[in-house]
């Protein structure tokens, strides 16, 4: 049916009479319905606070299915992989780590998209790139105007905007490893209504070889989306619903040292029956009104809902045993010993996450005054029994069943309000200020079950954080070329549903100010930022287990100071026959311990976890007048610690390896509607010990091509 589907697609577009006019080449967007938090690129440059898009060309000629790919392009983004695909993102941003983006908050067209953004905020979900029209990235006290997690960053993925007139446009990609990607959307404004159909489907069979087993390490991805928008004299309605699902053959388990030097694409046998499987949908109405010329009101009410369960095994002790030498470990694992008691988990989830966020816009001449409120819940259900296997022959024999209780067999949640005021005052011509006084008020639980059907009264805990979070910024144009901007506001992050009502959640006094330079196509920016830390906190999970070895709750490390300088460069050069776009992006940060805490045996100097010292990227293009264009994207992270203090640990598994990679681009126009393109991933097929998370060395992915074409109707 799926396959069906596809064909039936792209025989539509293939076939369609509809005439196809060079001047809607571009989507163009109802401005009032695609919700974004910052705008295009040329907004990014005069934000209040250092930000960054990838915009729809950005988005258009990488093609990427993979967003640690297309963020790695942004100054202060740092990104951990995990699987090479970019399935499961570890995102973090400034002074907050990546693992599982759960220092990061989260939005698509503006609404909150974690699981369980409050209680559970580890992306486990995460919406597909393939399917974004673009990618804001905002830092800095504005960002206090989003939440709930206010340290770092936001992420605002942008769906495709409904068109305003009839357009549609069929994407496919074909590469190594059976891989086959598909993006094709349909949509269009009639009077009053306007209206979207939009598809992503993905399926590879990976890049990893397992062991002894016919099965691929690959995914299978469904992803439909649809929006319908009505608009009438001052107002207007959207209401969207999403739906997805994915299959994907992954693991936790990476691989030994040796056995990643010999070959870092191979995977254990033992890992053969490791599987998620997940399904997420969202719906969301949001009513807009002007109420009078100056005075706009924006209402939207959201919900999510998210499944999954990831089977897996835990063979963390194994994969260490060998690493230290330990022959009969590494026998084990490749399945030459038989072995007793494989534990394989069902990481059986269930979110909820729903609410109302409501904007009241005031504009009075020299002010813009906004005034937010939202209410939001979320839930996680967690029921995990597990599957005891033995090995025998190399073969994987099921024993039994064990039915979860304690820690695998419990609810968590919160339920929060959150308000802020903003005001953006325009001082002077050359002076502009914004402050923001945000309110976070969150209630969290967990009830811990003894018994299978629940029957039992739980083991309970709650806690409550209310928190007021203020932030101010501005920007000065010294003269029509140079801005400076500078920045102040306090950061936090939910306590989760683990928290005790003794718990503190992690709070920080953030800083920036820096100098930007424009002059036709010459773009200049330096930022330094600064991130002082009360109580800086690890978030817990078998997917990125704290620097003490704990695989849920937090771990609070104490005070921390995160610093750094952020540096974008862009130009764009006319050359005979051709434009030559050039931009860099290069961060430096130092993030350490900054007073020694006997509880917790972290020493002033420590360096903390996840986040690198220094990162680079550049985009390089050659655009010829005839259309041909060629792109190449080089990108650079330095080596990370694993677990806080690495520094002092002589351990050649306490640190990642730094990374290089160079991908080209080639993309041909064969007519007005259709370009045919060529894509190369890591030219040079460098791969390192990316990630030793959550079990082992794990690779980047290696050199990949693939081809395809996008046709516009």
């Amino acid at each position: 049916m799926r396959y069906s589907f596809l064909a039936g697609a792209i025989a539509v577009a293939l076939t369609s009479n509809t005439t196809y006019a060079a001047e809607v080449a571009e989507t163009e967007a109802d401005a009032a319905e695609v919700i974004q938090i910052i705008g295009d690129k040329k907004a990014a440059r005069t934000v209040a606070g250092s930000s960054a898009v990838v915009a729809p060309e950005q988005m258009e000629v990488e093609v990427h299915t993979d967003i640690n790919q297309l963020l790695k392009t942004v100054p202060g983004v740092y990104i951990r992989e995990e699987d090479g695909q970019g399935l499961r993102p570890n995102i973090g941003i400034r002074a907050a780590a990546g693992g599982r983006s759960s220092k990061v908050t989260l939005l698509e067209d503006g609404v909150m998209i974690a699981p369980a953004p409050y209680s559970n905020p580890a992306a486990y979900y995460f919406p597909e790139a393939y399917r974004m029209h673009t990618i804001e990235v905002l830092k800095g006290a504005p960002l206090l105007r989003y939440g709930p997690q206010t340290t770092g960053g936001v992420v605002n993925l942008v769906t495709t905007p409904i068109p305003q007139q009839r357009q549609g446009q069929v994407t496919l990609r074909m590469g190594e490893n059976n891989s086959r990607d598909i993006h094709a959307y349909y949509g269009g404004t009639e009077g009053a209504w306007g209206w979207l159909i939009d598809t992503v489907q993905r399926d590879s069979d990976g890049f990893k070889a397992i062991d002894r087993s016919n099965r691929d390490a690959g995914h299978d991805i469904e992803d439909y989306l649809v929006k319908l928008r009505w608009s009438g004299v001052n107002q207007s309605l959207t209401a969207k619903a999403q739906y997805s699902e994915q299959v994907s053959n992954e693991t936790y388990a990476g691989l030994t040292d040796a056995d990643f030097n010999r070959n870092p694409n191979r995977r254990y046998g033992l890992t053969a029956i490791d599987q998620m499987d997940n399904q997420h949908s969202g719906l969301s109405l949001t009513y807009e009104a002007d109420l009078a010329d100056n005075l706009n009101l924006a209402v939207v009410g959201y919900r999510n809902d998210y499944k999954r369960d990831w089977f897996k095994g835990s063979p963390s002790s194994l994969i260490a045993a060998a690493n230290a030498g330990d022959d009969q470990a590494q026998a084990v694992l490749d399945g030459e010993l038989d072995y007793q008691g494989l534990s394989y988990k069902h990481n059986n989830r269930a979110y909820e996450s729903y609410g109302v966020e409501a904007r009241l816009k005031l504009n009075l001449h020299t002010h813009e005054i906004e005034l937010g409120l939202r209410d939001h819940s979320d839930r996680m259900d967690r029921f995990q029994p597990v599957e005891v296997f033995d090995q025998v022959n190399g073969s994987l024999v099921y024993q039994e069943t064990i039915q979860p209780s304690g820690g695998d067999n419990r609810l968590e949640g919160a339920d929060a309000m959150a308000f802020w005021l903003a005001d953006t005052w325009q001082a002077t011509a050359n002076l502009k200020v914004q402050a923001t006084l945000r309110y976070e008020d969150v209630d969290t639980f967990r009830h811990q079950f003894g018994s299978v059907d629940r029957a039992t009264t739980p083991s309970s805990r709650s806690s409550n954080a209310q928190e007021w979070l203020p932030g101010v910024s501005f920007t000065y144009d010294l003269n029509d070329n140079v801005q400076v901007l500078a920045g102040l506001h306090r950061g936090f992050a939910p306590l989760g549903g683990g928290a005790t009502a003794t718990d503190e959640p992690e709070t920080s006094t953030n800083y920036e100010f820096g100098a930007r330079y424009q002059a036709q196509d010459l773009f200049a920016e330096a930022i330094f930022f600064r991130s002082d830390f009360n109580n800086q906190a690890e978030s817990c999970s078998v997917a990125s287990p704290c620097s003490n070895g704990a695989t849920s709750g937090s771990y609070v490390t104490g005070e921390a100071l995160v610093q750094g300088l952020e540096v974008q460069l862009g130009n764009e050069w006319q050359l005979d026959g051709a434009r030559m776009p050039v931009s860099l992006s290069y961060t430096y940060t130092s993030a350490e311990i900054s007073e020694d805490n006997a509880l917790t045996g972290v020493q002033d100097g420590d360096t903390l976890a996840d986040i690198p010292e220094q990162i680079f990227s550049a985009q390089v293009g050659l655009l010829m007048d005839n259309g041909w264009d060629n792109h190449a994207v080089v990108k650079y992270m330095d080596e990370t610690c694993v677990s806080v203090g690495c520094q002092r640990s002589d351990s050649p598994f306490a640190t990642t390896e730094s990374l290089l990679t160079v991908d080209w681009m080639s993309r041909y126009p064969l007519s007005p509607q259709t370009t045919v393109f060529l894509k190369v991933e890591n030219i040079f097929n460098e791969q390192v010990i990316i990630s030793r998370l959550p079990y082992g060395a794990r690779p980047n992915k290696p050199q990949t091509v693939s081809v395809g074409f996008d046709y516009r109707f």
